[in-house]
């Protein structure tokens, strides 16, 4: 702060000090209350901190170790770690139940690819690339009926495990569907048929 001496003793040591004071005192009937003056200046700390450089180098090491330890909990399942959207015994019983068995919206993605390299070799007018686009349809339907037919089960399964469903637990399940298995994060804990009891 403005005026301050340099040789003043930081607020962590004073901090320290009054701990140490009201550890030899004791605490209970016998010790004074402390002064309202003395908890308030062992409370304050300077708004900048007088190393910068060593208060950013801390913050930086600090915010790479909480990324480090969030990378391993998607690996791992941690719940600790995990990003808020992914935390909660609702959201890891839905993901276990979706881990579990065969969704055919892992392959739209390997589909809609295929269709668009068909595309770009057959020519415009040709019927085989209308018989593709229509396949292509189909399977677009299907997953949707099966992503419908998901979240009607993981909704029946929630509600039977857990009484009532969280706002938003099923669409987590019913995206989490859509995604190739090997590329899902948190990464699949259970096994496909190993549905969560």
């Amino acid at each position: 702060m403005f005026g301050r001496k340099k040789d003043e003793p930081s607020a962590q040591e004073q901090v320290d000090q009054l701990a140490a004071e009201a550890a030899v005192k004791g605490v209970g009937k016998g010790a004074p209350t402390p002064k309202r003056k003395e908890q308030e200046a062992a409370r304050k700390r300077p708004l900048v901190p007088t190393d910068r450089k060593a208060s950013k180098e801390a913050e930086r090491i600090a915010v790479q170790d909480q990324r480090q330890k969030m990378r391993q909990a998607l690996d791992t399942g941690d719940e600790k770690y995990l990003p808020l959207r992914d935390k909660g015994p609702q959201k890891r019983f839905a993901r276990d139940f979706v881990d579990a068995r065969f969704s055919l919206g892992e392959y739209l993605m390997f589909g809609a690819l295929l269709f668009v390299v068909i595309s770009f070799i057959i020519p415009a007018g040709s019927d085989v690339l209308s018989y593709v686009l229509i396949g292509f349809w189909v399977m677009f339907l299907a997953v949707f009926a099966d992503v419908f037919i998901l979240s009607r089960k993981l909704r029946k399964s929630l509600t039977l495990k857990f009484g009532d469903v969280e706002r938003g637990t099923v669409w987590y399940g019913s995206m989490r569907s859509l995604q190739f298995r090997r590329l899902r994060l948190p990464k699949p804990q259970v096994q496909r048929g190993q549905y969560p009891a």
